[in-house]
């Protein structure tokens, strides 16, 4: 029933305060909290059935995953299903979540992605949050809060964090402005982390004038096609190794 009640389409609601992860549970991941004053960070809060589904799946493949590359985000690392193969050199854990915000991130980031130890750390989120007319800025506070758990928790691990690629889905219009904006929070966050690398997935799935370059994408130009990962696996790769994490 508990979680039945959390079925939003979107809730989305002011400012927040980021707030210590709960205890971890010994038996299953933390639940999303019921209520919003009770979420770390600010901005949207976005929770579907499927969302808790995955996070269970996740928890019984952790012991598993020790030690990956561990990839964290909404469905366009959540869809990247070729990843193991794309990478087969490299062990890969995709923690990407269909649907989910920054906030969401944030809240399920230490039992998601640093209770796995990471080899290395790969953030693509806030593509959600631009369509729940989310202000970019606490799409950055978000994120900055991410980044500072991790250097908490597991510093000098290294991380690649990617700006949000173009998008022209009908039902889920964002601003270009908006989207150009928090493109340029996201990379100023690399800012002072000798740790953090920012890769431009705008730039390398975009045309000239800033749209979706139509082979990286689905139908729906948002999500990404085979091309799409491909090319962000190209670009990714020698990253990586460049970071020593392959």
């Amino acid at each position: 029933m508990r979680h039945t009640l959390l079925l939003l389409a979107a809730l989305w609601l002011g400012t927040g305060t980021a707030l210590a992860q709960p205890a971890e549970p010994a038996s299953g991941p933390t639940p999303y909290p019921a209520s919003a004053k009770d979420w770390p960070g600010q901005g949207a809060i976005r929770v579907f059935g499927w969302m808790t589904e995955n996070r269970k799946a996740f928890w019984q493949d952790r012991e598993r995953k020790q030690g990956s590359i561990v990839f964290a985000g909404d469905s366009l690392i959540g869809g990247w299903s070729s990843m193991a193969k794309d990478f087969p050199d490299l062990k890969v854990a995709n923690r990407g979540i269909g649907g989910e915000v920054t906030r969401g991130l944030l809240f399920r980031f230490q039992e998601d992605v640093l209770d796995l130890h990471p080899k290395a750390i790969v953030l693509l989120s806030g593509s959600n949050d631009l369509s729940a007319l989310q202000d970019p800025k606490q799409s950055r506070a978000n994120l900055t809060a991410v980044l500072d758990l991790a250097q908490r928790q597991a510093p000098g691990v290294p991380i690649v964090l990617c700006t949000i690629p173009p998008r022209q889905h009908a039902q889920a219009p964002v601003e270009p402005a908006k989207l150009a904006e928090l493109n340029k929070l996201i990379a100023s966050l690399a800012e002072g982390r000798p740790n953090v690398k920012v890769l431009d997935l705008h730039a390398l799935l975009a045309e000239l004038d800033g749209s979706p370059h139509l082979d990286y994408f689905a139908k729906d130009k948002l999500h990404l096609s085979a091309a799409g990962f491909q090319r962000f696996r190209e670009a990714l790769a020698p990253l990586l190794r460049q970071l020593n994490a392959s």
